[in-house]
Order: structure tokens, then sequence, then C-alpha cells
């Protein structure tokens, strides 16, 4: 692993000379995500990467985050190791500038998530050019919590495109000098205003419940257990509110000595417009609407790349202490993903209709063996 460190730049631009070849140098759409990885140990080291951030699972960890970047066929081309706490949207611009200048690609159309979304970004990109000099596209998704600057945008386009549609469609509209490419799926749309409708009348039966025994109390009637307090049973519904992500449209009053809530309607409208919707922001001039969003929902074939480092690969937890050891093992274990992509590849031209995981499984139950009888060697 020393040697790995000491050598770094000569690997990753070895590898980067096999993976040309496999390459669409005139158009290549390449995907850019991140993962977090837990590390162990609670010593503090100089430039340390393991920071305590929120992890993709769950919960708040000592970690350092990986990014990825690979291509429409799924092939890896990059990583980074960043610090654990590192805020995505600073991780995007400097990512692209390196793949580019290690990848000759003409035009490239850059697809990234949610987190990655934002105006500073947006920015940032429109300043990238490939080493054609091109400018660089991409397909950025709108992250939930900027859905509402959308709204004036997207309420004409619900009642002229998407009220009564059975099957998901796709429509466009200037956003900003760019493309807002909307996607609306109908059956998702059902489930989730049902999800939240069902939410919302569980909680109001909850605090309908609590108030009844509130005033019985105030009654003179004594129930089983505590009693309860307006203090208490506010501060119970709030946090049930907060659980179920619903602090925008049940209101709960924490001034008043009194517990009460209130129900705003139009934030309840707002998140029923917003259901079963995907937004995209383009500057890909030659894609129709559909094509956006097929480039976008391919977009997922990176996260099970991620559940194959994790899982296949073992990347985590890691137990490496100095920084060069933790990025020397990211970049093993992405030569691994490297090689468990293109035996994908292989086996699904082939047609053999086995995954890497299963093909391997069968390798290792192959056995060879020698055996020497009256001076002679015999192997099978």
């Amino acid at each position: 692993m020393d040697a790995l460190i000491e050598g770094q730049a000569h690997v990753d631009e070895v590898v980067a000379s096999l993976l040309r070849p496999l390459i669409d140098v005139e158009l290549s759409v390449v995907f850019y995500d991140l993962t977090t990885i837990r590390s162990e140990g609670l010593s503090e080291q100089e430039a340390d990467v393991r920071k305590y951030g929120k992890s993709k699972e769950g919960g708040i960890r000592r970690q350092f985050v990986l990014g990825v970047v690979q291509t429409a066929d799924g092939l890896p081309i990059h990583h980074e190791v960043f610090d654990g706490n590192v805020a995505e949207v600073a991780t995007l611009k400097g990512t692209l500038e390196r793949v580019m200048a290690r990848f000759p690609i003409r035009r490239v159309i850059a697809v990234a998530d949610r987190g990655l979304m934002s105006s500073d970004n947006l920015k940032e990109l429109s300043t990238i050019k490939t080493p054609s000099g091109e400018p660089l596209e991409y397909i950025l998704a709108v992250p939930g919590r900027c859905y509402g600057d959308f709204v004036d945008l997207l309420s004409p386009m619900q009642k002229k495109h998407f009220d009564g549609a059975e099957t998901e469609r796709c429509r466009e509209v200037a956003w900003e000098g760019r493309r807002l490419i909307v996607a609306h799926n109908p059956e998702t749309a059902k489930e989730q205003t049902a999800k939240r409708d069902l939410a919302i009348k569980g909680l109001e039966d909850q605090a309908a419940d609590w108030v009844g025994k509130l005033v019985e109390q105030d009654d003179g009637k004594r129930g089983r257990g505590r009693p309860l307090s307006d203090g208490g049973v506010r501060a119970r519904f709030y946090h049930a509110v907060l659980e179920a992500r619903l602090g925008r449209i049940l209101c709960v009053d924490l001034k008043s000595e009194l517990f009460t809530y209130t129900i705003n309607r139009k934030a309840r409208k707002l998140a029923e417009l917003m259901d079963g919707k995907l937004l995209l922001v383009t500057n890909v001039p030659d894609l129709n609407p559909e094509q956006v969003v097929d480039r976008y929902k391919a977009l997922a074939d990176i996260e099970r790349g991620f559940r194959v480092l994790k899982s296949e690969i073992e990347i985590g937890p890691v137990h490496h202490r100095l920084p060069d050891r933790i990025r020397a093992h990211a970049s093993l274990c992405f030569i691994a993903l490297i090689l468990h992509r293109i035996m994908r590849q292989k086996l699904k031209a082939a047609k053999t209709g086995l995954s890497p995981e299963r093909a391997l499984e069968t390798l290792r139950r192959i056995q060879h063996h020698r055996v020497h009888l009256d001076n002679k060697l015999h192997s099978g």
C-alpha cells in the first residue's frame, strides 16, 4: 500500500490510458455522485479526511466521502476522496475539470443528483469548457426543498398537461436561460398524496385524543397513567409532526399556553402540486424532455456501483488512520470496481445470463489438481 501511495499518480495515469479506448470521445454522458464510507478509530491525524458528518445510511458518523464518475455504459472512470463533512455542491466543478483534463472528450454531458444542485454550481458549471473548447453540458436534478421556487411555472403546466393524465408525461419550460424539464408520474403522485393524507389524519386523530384527555382532566375526571399537560402534549405532537416531515403543513403554536395547531392549506396544496414530479435543469439543446429524463434515471446505476463497493468489495468500514493510506485503500477498491464493471459488460456481451457475483461464485468452485503416479504428473 505504501508503494501505491508513492506511485499513485503513475497508477492513475495507467488506469486512465487503459480506459480511454473504452470511452466515446465524440459524446460521453458522465454520471457523478458521492457516497459516505464509515471510518473507525478516534485518533486525529494531520490533514485527516475522517470527519464527522451526515452518513448516507443515516445518523452522524466519522467518515470520508467518495466521489465517483462513470460513463453511461456503467464504466467507472474517476474517483476522489473528500473530507467526511464536505458539502456535496463544493465537489462538482473541480472533479469534472480533472476528468476532462484526463480524458480528451469533445462533448460532455454531466448528470448529477439533487444534492449537487445550487445556484452557485450552475454559475460555475457555465464557466467549464471541454478540451475542445465547447461548454460543458449538464443535467441536474432540482432538490425537493427548492420545488417551491417553481410554483409559478408548474401551476399552469399542471392544469394544461398533467391533470387527468394516466401515464407519465414530460414537458419543459424556459427558466433563467436554461431548460426546466418536468416529468409527472400520476401513479406516484396518487401514492404520495394518499400517504401524506393518511399521515395527517393519523396526527389529527392523535391530537384529538390528547385534547379529549386534557378536557376530561379540566373537568376533574381522572384517567389511567400520568396526567397530561398542554406543554407536554404540544412537545410530543410537535416532534411527531417533524418526524413525519409535515412541519410546513401542520403548524404547532409553540408560544401559546394551550396546545393548539393549524393546517396550512396553501402548503398542503403546494405539496400535492409537487407529488409525482421530477424537476431537471439542463442546458443540453438537442435532447427532447423524455431523453433528458432517461439520461437522469440512468444515474441509478452509479448507486448500484456504490452497493457493490460496500457489499462485494467491502470498502468499509475503514480502519486506516493516515490520509494517504485511506486514499490508497479507496484507489484499490475503485480499481476492483472497474474490473467488476468490465466483467459485467463481458458477461452481458456473451449473453451468459450471469451477474459478476454469480460468475465469481462459479469460478470459486473450480478446482485444479496435480497428482504424481508412477513418476508421471497428472493434472486436471
